[in-house]
Formats: C-alpha cells, structure tokens, sequence
C-alpha cells in the first residue's frame, strides 16, 4: 500500500515537474525568466522608454498616468507659489492697493495648485490669470503650456496605442487543447484545430511550428531548447490562409519529421515540447499579429481524429458547432510511422512484382512409351 503511494505521488510530481517546465503556455505567454543581466543592458530599456511603457501592466501603467499628471501640477504649483512669494504677492506681505501681482487671486499654496491645474489642462476659469507685467511668470506659463501638451501626447498615446495593440486581435484566436495523430490522405499525420473567433480575416495568414527538445551533440555539448523546424499545411498550402471557418493544419509524419522514430507507446515517454505560431495581418488595422500556443507529449492522442463541426443549416447558412471544438474520436491508426510505410512498400511491392534473375525454366519432353 505505501509503494503504491508513494509511486502514485511520485508520478504527480513528475507531471508537475514537466508543466512546471513548460516554455510557452497554452494562451501563447513565455515562461522564462532572465537572470544576472548586466546594468548597461538594463539602462537599454530606459533608452526604449515608449516600448518599456507599452510592456507594462495596467496597474502600473495608470500608477504612471496618475503620477505623471498629480506630480506636474503639485511641482508648478509650488513654483507659482515661488513666484507669489518673491514678488510679494501673497497676502502676509500686505501689498499695497496699486500693487500689480505676477498672478492675480494667487492667495497661497492650494490657490498656486488650482491655478497650475487649469493652466496646464486650460480650463481658464477666468478668475485667476498671469498679468503683463512679471516676465517671470510668463516664461514659465509658456514652460508649464508645452510639459503639458507633451505629457498628454505620450500618456494619452501610450494608452491609446496599449489598447489597440494586435496581440489583442491574437485573443480571438483559438486552438484546440489537444492534438491527435492520425491518417489523412493515407499519410500519417499530427494534426491540430485552429479557429477564428471573429468574421474580420487575418490577411496573408502563415503557419509554422517549432520542436524545443534537449539534444547532445557527437562533441558532448548538451543543448537545452534546441530547435527543430515542423511544416503545418492544409489543403491548400501554410500560406494565405482562407481563416473564415475552423481549419485543421496537419504535419505529416515522414521519414524526415522528428516523429518518425516515435510510437503510441512511447510518445508519453518522449520530453518535448510542440510550439505552434500564426502569424497573420489584422484585417482593420492592418497591424502584424502574432498568435502562439504549445502541446507537450501528454496532450497529443495518437489514433484520433477531430470531431466535425461545420455543418449547413437548412436556411443555407454555415454553422461552426463551438462545443466540439476540442472532441475526439478514436479512429483505427497505425502504432508507428515506420510500420505504415513498410506496410505500403510491401502492398506496392506485391502490386508490382519482381523478376527473380536466378530462375531458369527448362524445357522437359515427355514420351509415352508403353512396354507390352
């Protein structure tokens, strides 16, 4: 009872461990962390200040906003009240009653940060203004006027450009949560369902995957995340795909695949991970999209196909049935690649026929002789 348990615990663990080490998670995001990166580069994302902006959260980015706005008008503020004070405008120093101040109703540190306010988003209430004749006070209207504009471009852009950035797009684009290898066209293939969510197109749509396993090469070097180019096609080719209705892309499994030498009792054993891109242009915006989901070994099924779920409805419209998105059924598929090319090398092999060289036909004469 306890070796069953702890054996029971111990494949849990496994199986944390291999999701634990996932690279790409199934909604596309990258699980990797950098380390130890040397403060010249960290001073390169403060020179790429608008894409450092745009990569942050929301959270941190309306902290951002907030601050940028409230910390501008509390520092002209404090220097309209600066300005009050060495002109001796403010009401302590009791000006005289032909006393012209820099600012008109300036009476302290409150009506200096209401006045910055309406300045730099020019409300112009009308009841506190900047007079002719404080040369300091317009230079630093002019000042306070052009901060602002320019902190309203590029917090008003940053905003702006974070809400319609076309990894958005990338949301409406689903696929399925497994994968399954079956036969298609007499070939055996992976086979994975991808889905546009929304009616509007992804133009020059292009389909590509990456195999991320780890390899030693003949010199010894182990290679952690090593590379492997897989080829997805439909029907009618990986590029300028026609995204109006779910598609199933496929790879076929050949003598060239990196799946080849796998089988249906093996593949589960196998450490490595599938990470499939679609990369397409946004119909509206016509901005470049990038959507990304990966399969490790215990979310491809071998011997199943998808379930269909495009149907035609009696009105003559298309119907997409959602709810079997993801279904499978089991279909009759070969346990390997290598056993369904020998299999068909042996059917073409007895369909053709082979001459046997070493074979020699001899004529034999027989004669009936009858002994009396």
């Amino acid at each position: 009872m306890l070796k069953t348990l702890r054996k029971h615990i111990g494949c849990h663990l496994k199986e944390q461990q291999r999701h634990r080490a996932r690279l790409v998670s199934k909604d596309g995001r990258c699980n990797i962390e950098f380390g130890n990166v040397e403060e010249q580069s960290r001073i390169a994302f403060l020179a790429d200040i608008w894409t450092t902006i745009l990569d942050l959260k929301w959270r941190y980015k309306m902290t951002i906003f907030i601050s940028a706005f409230l910390g501008s008008w509390f520092l002209f503020g404090l220097l309209w009240y600066a300005v009050a004070y060495l002109h001796n405008d403010l009401p302590e120093f009791s000006p005289s009653i032909n006393h012209t101040p820099c600012v008109e109703n300036i009476n302290g540190l409150t009506s200096s940060f209401l006045f910055s306010l309406e300045t730099q988003v020019t409300i112009g209430y009308g009841f506190r203004c900047v007079t002719e004749h404080c040369g300091t006070a317009i230079f630093l209207l002019v000042c306070q006027s052009i901060l602002g504009v320019i902190i309203n471009s590029f917090m008003c852009g940053a905003i702006l450009a974070k809400i319609s950035r076309p990894k958005k797009r990338g949301k409406t684009i689903t696929f399925s949560k497994n994968a399954v290898i079956s036969k298609r066209g007499g070939k055996l293939c992976f086979l994975i369902r991808v889905a546009n969510l929304r009616k509007s197109l992804l133009i020059g749509s292009h389909i590509y995957g990456k195999l991320l396993k780890t390899t030693v090469t003949p010199e010894g070097e182990t290679i952690i995340l090593d590379q492997v180019n897989i080829d997805f096609v439909v029907d009618a080719g990986n590029e300028n795909l026609f995204f109006v209705s779910p598609l199933t892309i496929y790879h076929i499994i050949d003598k060239n695949s990196p799946f080849f030498e796998m089988t249906a009792e093996t593949i589960l054993q196998q450490d490595f991970e599938l990470v499939v891109f679609l990369d397409g242009t946004v119909e509206a915006t016509s901005a470049t999209c990038q959507v990304r989901t990966s399969y490790i070994p215990e979310e491809v099924f071998w011997g199943y196909r998808f379930v269909p779920i495009v149907s035609k409805t009696k009105e003559g419209k298309y119907r997409v049935d959602f709810s079997n998105f993801s279904k499978t059924v089991a279909v009759e598929t070969p346990h390997c690649a290598f056993c369904l090319y020998n299999e068909r090398d042996a059917k073409s092999r007895i369909k053709k026929g082979y001459d046997n060289p070493g074979f020699y036909l001899s004529e034999v004469n027989e004669t009936s002789e009858t002994k009396m």
